[in-house]
């Protein structure tokens, strides 16, 4: 999978100072819409938060995975966001949360929902790269450090 398939340099934030989840979420919500025409962010944020209810999505370790479904959506989106400071997400470990990749999939996805969550928990479960993420200072450069992530098992090209 190529991470650039979900995400663009306008879709990540470094360094946000939001003071809760919700907020988190609403910010997401709006770099989701970030460049497609036909979404907006309120139904995103709808959706996020809708999933939220059923369960957090706070993996541990100081990272989210928000996701929601969309049927106004046509591809898989995503963004990210490293914020300033953790907030509290109700992750199963109650450890703050700093690290967030929001993810919008169109309703008629299934195996590959699943497929880009697998890959982006992953991603996430890399210690040495999260702490990579925490020590980066710009979007530009967030973008360039998700973008060149491998699996372990996954030579670079």
């Amino acid at each position: 999978m190529d991470i650039t398939d979900l995400i663009t340099r306008e879709r990540i934030v470094c360094d946000r100072e939001v003071a809760s989840k919700k907020r988190v979420i609403e910010t997401l919500s709006e770099l989701l819409a970030t460049g497609q025409a036909d979404l907006t962010a309120r139904p995103i944020f709808d959706s996020l938060i809708g999933r939220e209810r059923l369960g957090s999505t706070g993996l541990g370790h100081g990272v989210a995975l928000p996701h929601g479904r969309f049927s106004q959506s046509q591809q898989a989106i995503g963004a990210f966001i490293k914020l300033k400071k953790g907030v509290d997400f109700d992750a199963i470990d109650r450890q703050p949360v700093d690290l967030v990749f929001g993810l919008l999939v169109p309703d008629h996805y299934t195996d590959e929902h699943l497929k880009i969550l697998a890959y982006l928990a992953e991603m996430f479960s890399d210690r040495a790269f999260c702490q990579q993420l925490r020590e980066t200072d710009s979007d530009q450069a967030l973008f360039e450090r998700l973008r060149d992530w491998r699996p372990a098992a996954m030579p670079a090209p």
